[in-house]
């Protein structure tokens, strides 16, 4: 590759979108290209908005085609942030025009349709990966020794994300619409819950999986229902097991806990770090005491601080995901982790989904 920089192009004026704007401008071995919507207009605007807020050196091209803008030869890498149920056309779309593709979560609506979209890529030697920001934060980076060496054997991880909608995201967002998003919450919440699980059990696979659907969407004439809160367990080899909950009607919460035979890990925001300059978690190796009639039992909880932005500036968990992935490109490499962890977290969620549907009936996953 000539180019010094990995030259981006965007699929879709969606509101994530607004965030990856900074981060590609952040990056640092990245530049915006151009912006595609089917709608020229609102291409324009989105561009506009962003643009009067973080400047890029040079503004990219609105655009009001998807084709048009694959077929483009200054564009290296697409971005794609269209909703669940057109993400599949699209990427292998991509990936037959020879675009490196990063997709936002859910990758597709079945692991049938993201094991098709990792062998479209394959087959046109592009790289693939999933927008999942925190896989690219220096606290992972550090969590993953914690684990390692403090925890001890994993027994349990627990998990929650969640935010408090209204009757009007019910009503009119694309998340809670069937045809559109059809995992509902599970897929726009619970993927990140799966996705921490597997990577703190070093991305082995679960053997078994349940789920359970708390409540739902009224289904439209035209659309089916989806989840709007949901709970799932996995069950490892081994012994260790997992348990989530993700939810678009309980107030914000995305807490991790790590239960080993050594220590406690928990993280309050795994998924989208609290404003600041620095990252957190806490390591807690609680001890009791037991003096004749007197119970103690000891806190022993240490905090632990990682030098990195919480978002929106250099070095932050999102302009790192597109520094990394730029930097693949450039160097003419794939890396095979990243479409066999997406592939993983779908299979693990269809599983849970499958066991929802059939009554929390517990599902095997094969190996």
């Amino acid at each position: 590759m000539t180019s010094p920089t990995c030259r981006w192009g965007i699929l879709g004026a969606a509101f994530i979108a607004r965030k990856n704007w900074q981060a590609i401008r952040d990056a640092g071995n990245a530049t915006l290209v151009a912006v595609a919507s089917r709608d020229l207009a609102r291409a324009q605007a989105f561009i506009d908005e962003c643009q009067a807020q973080v400047p890029h050196p040079v503004v990219p091209q609105a655009m009001d085609s998807y084709a048009a803008l694959l077929a483009r030869a200054d564009i290296d890498a697409v971005y794609i942030p269209l909703p669940t149920g057109l993400r599949k056309e699209w990427v292998i779309r991509a990936a037959q025009a020879e675009k490196h593709v990063l997709v936002e979560k859910p990758v597709g609506s079945t692991s049938d349709d993201v094991a098709e979209i990792i062998a479209a890529c394959e087959h046109h030697e592009v790289q693939f990966m999933d927008g999942v920001m925190f896989m690219h934060g220096r606290r992972l980076q550090r969590l993953r020794e914690v684990v390692d060496r403090d925890v001890g054997q994993i027994r349990h991880i627990a998990s929650q994300f969640s935010f408090l909608s209204d009757d009007e995201f019910q009503r009119s967002n694309i998340r809670a619409h069937g045809n559109l998003e059809p995992l509902g919450c599970l897929g726009d919440l619970g993927w990140y819950c799966l996705r921490f699980t597997l990577w703190a059990m070093g991305e082995k696979a679960p053997v078994q999986a349940t789920g359970r659907i708390h409540a739902e969407t009224q289904a439209a004439p035209d659309a089916p229902a989806v989840p709007l809160a949901f709970s799932g367990t996995l069950a490892f080899e081994g012994g260790a097991s997992a348990s989530f909950y993700c939810s678009f009607n309980a107030a914000h919460a995305q807490w991790a806990v790590i239960s080993g035979d050594k220590a406690l890990l928990q993280v309050s925001d795994f998924v989208l770090p609290f404003s600041g300059t620095q990252t957190h978690f806490s390591l807690t190796r609680s001890e009791f005491v037991l003096d004749r009639c007197q119970f103690d039992m000891h806190a022993g909880r240490q905090v632990e601080s990682v030098d990195e932005p919480s978002s929106n500036a250099p070095g932050s968990q999102e302009s790192n995901l597109f520094q990394n992935f730029s930097a693949l490109v450039l160097s003419g490499r794939r890396d095979p982790q990243w479409p066999r962890i997406s592939l993983l977290t779908q299979r693990a969620l269809d599983a849970c989904l499958k066991s929802a549907h059939a009554g929390s009936l517990v599902i095997k996953l094969a190996p």
